[in-house]
């Protein structure tokens, strides 16, 4: 398989954590969305990452679509398969997706508009704040170390925001007010599938 895609999205650090999570090998092709823009549009007329190009030749889009093959694949998925085990996994990492979204829209409507929306830049930070405000409370009433106990896609997903978060807007959260997320996410960046999946944000060109 490739991974297309560079580390400091999210979205394909998430693939790339779980591929390595799972043992499957993979080869990375750290192409940008921008600069790399025609021969990625050549697998994803998208022009997105990831995109995951599969043994036999075949093209998934969307992190969430890729995950869920991925899981298909294994005998024990980061998706839980059984409820209500399954919904509630998927209720944190879909805030998890949506604070990493709202973190890279804010990202471009900073970094490509000369005149920047004030409504629309006030709307994402407040969005960021409520998600890791919902965030914050949901985890600090779990026990373990992780959300609910083995390590999910939902703790990927969440430390990969984060981590975008705070590279990609210095400032923009305190984490010292939010010591669970800051300690869920110090504890999954010590784990060598994220050491191995990792790229300081690189703002694109």
């Amino acid at each position: 398989m490739i991974l297309i895609g560079q580390y400091d999205s999210p979205f394909v650090r998430r693939v790339g954590v779980a591929l390595t999570l799972y043992g499957m090998a993979f080869e990375h092709q750290p192409w940008s969305s921008f600069g790399d823009a025609d021969r990625l549009r050549a697998y994803n007329p998208l022009t997105r990452v990831p995109t995951l190009i599969l043994d036999d030749g075949f093209v998934l889009i969307d992190s969430h679509l890729i995950l869920d093959y991925l899981d298909g694949l294994v005998e024990q998925p980061l998706f839980p398969r059984t409820e209500p085990a399954r919904h509630r996994v998927l209720k944190v990492a879909g805030l998890g997706c949506g604070l990493a979204d709202k973190a890279v829209s804010l990202f471009y409507e900073r970094a490509m508009h000369t005149t920047i929306s004030p409504s629309f830049d006030a709307r994402c930070r407040i969005q960021i704040g409520a998600v890791l405000a919902a965030l914050e409370d949901d985890l600090a009433e779990r026990a373990g170390p992780y959300w609910f106990g083995p390590i999910s896609h939902a703790d990927i997903i969440v430390a990969c925001a984060w981590c975008f978060v705070t590279e990609a807007h210095p400032g923009l959260i305190d984490p010292a007010s939010l010591p669970n997320l800051n300690r869920l996410s110090a504890a999954l960046e010590a784990l060598p599938a994220f050491q191995a999946n990792y790229q300081t944000f690189l703002p694109p060109t």
